[in-house]
């Protein structure tokens, strides 16, 4: 059986202060266009479908139009919520919705229950997990309040649902989280594209706890990777940030069957404009003739000379129209305190860079247990928080 799947489509998300509206749109035209000239035995989208719990109208109105396009071509759609989603708002009407064939799965009561599809005189039992936030479901699900855990709860689940069921067919989870050997897109920058879900002893959980399945669809990470042979991240339809440049953004095309290696098959979106990191004084970005493939991207512009040249954002939009961010990085001079710290901290455990300013501020003095243990509880609702707005 064949799969189309997607995920992390951060409808609302823009681009550094400039709407995705029109590229979000094209790519899921296109996606539309692959449905329907592939004619995959089903659209699989693992979560991040908006890019908050509060999405703007228009991308509302934009995913509304996309379901009922994919609806109207009789192929099944599965989706499930990831971290940036509202459950309750992306669920309503799930029950109403599956009519149509839309199945929406956002809660975590409804882990175990599969979508059942059968196509090509096969069967396929598909799994939705929404995104689960250890704290808030691990009660629930009886589990140890990490992400290892409460998946482990979930993918327990659906072993017990299988054990009842015919072992002909094939077995498919849609997940969103992190799991061991994926990569995320890089920090450059100090700007992280994937909103972390690692607080806490929140960490990776390991690709074993997924051996039975013969495919699991992920989402989150936005790089697409596959994890061994059965584990796949589509990644992200479109680019978000200018640590992505020069990523190959697709859809993953996978075909299945009961107790066989999947085959992946990728599928390039088209972006509405390249993303371009460029480098140099002032004068070299506005003559050298070699950026002239960047005139139409979105552009970082990262400044060399020795002093801050007035009005560069001025003049590189003369030439480059869709320049978003310059950075001034001099040549020679040593670096500022400044830089010098953000270098240090870049990367660093948060509870880390918690206790290091503490005892910075108190002349070198330490945090206590009980201090460390008052930071670690405030930087986690503090992601709790992130994670539902």
């Amino acid at each position: 059986m064949r799969l189309l799947h997607t995920a992390d489509w951060h409808l609302g998300r823009g681009f550094h202060g400039a709407s995705l509206m029109a590229a979000h749109a094209a790519v899921l035209d296109h996606l539309v266009e692959v449905a329907a000239s592939e004619r995959p035995d089903a659209v699989l989208l693992a979560g991040d479908v908006f890019d908050r719990a509060y999405p703007p109208l228009e991308a509302v109105e934009l995913y509304d139009d996309v379901v009922a396009r994919i609806a109207e071509l009789s192929i099944p759609l599965v989706v499930t919520s990831g971290n940036h989603d509202s459950p309750i708002r992306l669920g309503m009407l799930g029950r109403v919705a599956t009519a149509a064939g839309v199945h929406v799965r956002t809660r975590p009561r409804e882990i175990g229950t599969p979508v059942q599809i059968r196509a090509r005189g096969e069967e396929l039992l598909v799994y939705p997990i929404p995104y689960l936030d250890p704290p808030l479901h691990a009660r629930e699900l009886e589990a140890e309040p990490t992400h290892a855990g409460v998946l482990g709860a979930a993918i327990a689940r659906i072993a017990a649902d299988r054990a009842g069921r015919s072992t002909e067919a094939a077995v498919v989870a849609i997940a969103h989280g992190v799991v061991a050997g994926g990569r995320p897109v890089s920090e450059e920058g100090g700007a992280r594209v994937e909103r972390s879900i690692d607080v806490g002893g929140v960490s990776a959980v390991p690709p074993r706890l997924f051996a039975d399945l013969d495919y699991v669809a992920l989402g989150h990470l936005h790089r697409p990777q596959g994890i061994g042979e059965r584990i796949r991240y589509s990644g992200a339809p479109l680019a978000f940030g200018f640590d992505e440049a020069g990523e190959q953004k697709s859809l993953a095309l996978v075909g299945v069957r009961a107790g066989g290696a999947p085959t992946v098959e990728l599928l390039p979106t088209p972006q509405e404009r390249g993303i371009a990191r460029l480098e140099g004084t002032l004068e070299e970005l506005l003559t050298a003739a070699e950026h002239a493939d960047a005139e139409d991207s979105w552009v970082e512009a990262t400044l060399t000379d020795r002093l801050r040249p007035r009005l560069a954002m001025e003049q590189l939009r003369r030439r480059y129209p869709h320049v978003l961010k310059i950075e001034h990085r001099p040549s020679g001079p040593r670096e500022t305190q400044t830089s010098q710290y953000g270098e240090r901290i870049r990367g660093r455990d948060p509870i880390e860079v918690a206790e290091q300013f503490l005892a910075d501020v108190r002349a070198g003095v330490e945090a206590d247990e009980p201090e460390r243990d008052l930071l670690r509880a405030a930087l986690e609702h503090d992601a709790r928080v992130e994670a539902r707005s």
